[in-house]
Parts: structure tokens; sequence; C-alpha cells
């Protein structure tokens, strides 16, 4: 179950830009790494939900839930998309006055509306769990190995963010870098959703 494809799908998932990558990237970068370490565990502590639910319920979600996933899906990239817009105007001096990070139950919160962090978790339940849904034992073996190989991804991410804060220390340098990640970050969100109504049109 926790083999070499269970740990090589989870770190490239993990590792690779998404939305919680390119938040911990950019909170690095404004706030540090310490002051978005809350976040990280909060991401952690989300998925394990995730993960909870999908591999208990796997039988329930493959039967009953399809018709679900495209109007998640789209409120999920509605609010990615809400977030690129708090995050490109946290290029303004206002903004970045009042701005805060997001504490631990904000990054649990967040992967409810995250398609990635779905996506990954049903992947992991359907590739990985007997149909008929895991186990206790099973499910927390998953989450604990899941969680082990997903936080030390995650981190990579914040780490980047923080070591960049020296260099981005002026002004028009750090709206830029904003400006970016709110760009990239809305990408991801229509690229997502594409992915998902070419999916239901399918």
């Amino acid at each position: 179950m926790l083999d070499s494809a269970f740990i090589s799908y989870v770190t490239v998932m993990s590792i690779t830009p998404g939305p919680n990558n390119l938040l911990l990237a950019s909170s690095g970068v404004n706030f540090g790494l310490r002051r978005t370490l809350p976040m990280i565990f909060g991401i952690g502590a989300g998925c394990a939900v995730q993960l909870a639910l999908t591999t208990s319920m796997l039988n329930v979600i493959l039967s009953g839930a399809s018709g679900l996933r495209f109007p998640l899906a789209l409120m999920g990239c509605a609010y990615l998309l809400w977030l690129s817009w708090k995050l490109f105007q946290a290029a303004t001096p206002t903004a970045k006055q009042q701005a805060k990070p997001m504490r631990f139950i904000a990054g649990a919160l967040f992967q409810a509306v995250n398609p990635k962090a779905w996506l990954m978790a049903i992947n992991v339940a359907i590739l990985f769990t007997p149909r008929s849904g895991a186990s206790l034992h099973q499910t927390l073996a998953i989450i604990a190995g899941f969680t082990l190989l997903n936080i030390p991804c995650v981190l990579v991410w914040a780490l980047m963010g923080d070591r960049l804060r020296t260099a981005l220390r002026v002004a028009w340098k750090l709206r830029v870098f904003n400006g970016i990640m709110a760009g990239l970050m809305a990408a991801t969100a229509l690229w997502l959703l594409y992915d998902e109504w070419r999916i239901a049109l399918a």
C-alpha cells in the first residue's frame, strides 16, 4: 500500500506548483518562515481530514459524488481567484500594513475549497486503498505516510519564499513578486477549472 508508487505520487503532487505552494511561497516572502508555520501545519491537518474521508468513503465517492465534482471545482476555483485578487492587492503599501499570515485553522479550512488537494486525496484513495474502503489501520497508515511526505515538500516553498525576503525588501520588487504570484494563482485556478470542465463534457 505505502510502496514506491505511493511515495512517488505523493511527493510529485506535493512539490509541484499549486494553490498551497504558491500561497506558502508568498507568505514566506511577506511574513517569513516562522509566521508561515501555522499555515503549513494547517494544510497538513486539512489534508489529513480529506484523506480520512476519501479512504473510508471511497465506494460512496465513486458511485454517487461524480455529479458534484464540477460544482465543487467551480466553487473552489472561484475562491482561488478571490485569493489571487487579495494577493495582488497585497502589493500596495496600505494592504501590506494590514496583511496577516494565514493561521492554522484557515490553512486547514482552505483545503476544503482547494481543487488540487481534493484531487490528490481522491486519487490516493483510488490508487492505494481497496474499492470497498480502507480499514482504520490502513487509513491511519496512509495519513501518516502522506503527512510525512507532504509537509517537507510544502515547507520547501515557504523556505524559498523566506530566503527571497532580503532580495525583495525594495517595495517595487515586492509588488512585482506579489503580482506574479497572484497571476500564477489565477492561472492555476483557471487551468484547474478548464480541466474539470473538459472532464465533465467527456
